[in-house]
């Protein structure tokens, strides 16, 4: 599919779901990816971001990776959630798991200027089977740290 010739949010859902696999949707002229049982979010300060995705990398692990001003988002594999003890030192560090039935913009472009303000530092690679498990982003960025150090 050429990327220069997709001018609608439809045309993007198409995009998502055929050539990335990603179950999205269009509300409101925007694409959005809703939170499943199948698919998940993990929110993360930029600079903690950085060294998880990094991190992720060297591991042999790779997720699409969405950026916005203030934080990137992974899209992983829902497995365990995590209990509310480590739910609590999540937010204390302000990292944010979005709830099942909630939904995440993407962008309508590839390159670093979309309409929606966001866009891909780890586009998504069209199989979701090598998407990493929540449970390993989240331990990866909580044994990296948030640069604070």
């Amino acid at each position: 599919m050429n990327v220069e010739k997709l001018r609608t949010a439809e045309d993007w859902v198409a995009l998502y779901r055929y050539e990335f696999a990603l179950p999205v949707i269009e509300r409101g002229g925007y694409v959005m990816l809703p939170i499943t049982s199948r698919i998940g979010v993990l929110h993360l300060p930029t600079v903690r971001a950085e060294r998880v995705s990094e991190s992720l990398v060297e591991e042999g692990m790779s997720a699409p990776v969405l950026a916005r001003q203030i934080r990137w988002s992974f899209v992983v594999t829902p497995d365990d959630p995590p209990g509310p003890q480590v739910v609590d030192v999540l937010n204390r560090i302000d990292i944010g798991i979005p709830a099942i039935g909630s939904a995440i913009m993407l962008p309508t472009g590839l390159g670093r200027w979309t309409r929606e303000g966001c866009h891909w530092v780890v586009p998504p690679t069209g199989d979701d089977t090598t998407l990493p498990p929540l449970s390993a982003v989240i331990t990866t960025a909580l044994a990296v740290g948030g640069g604070e150090d």
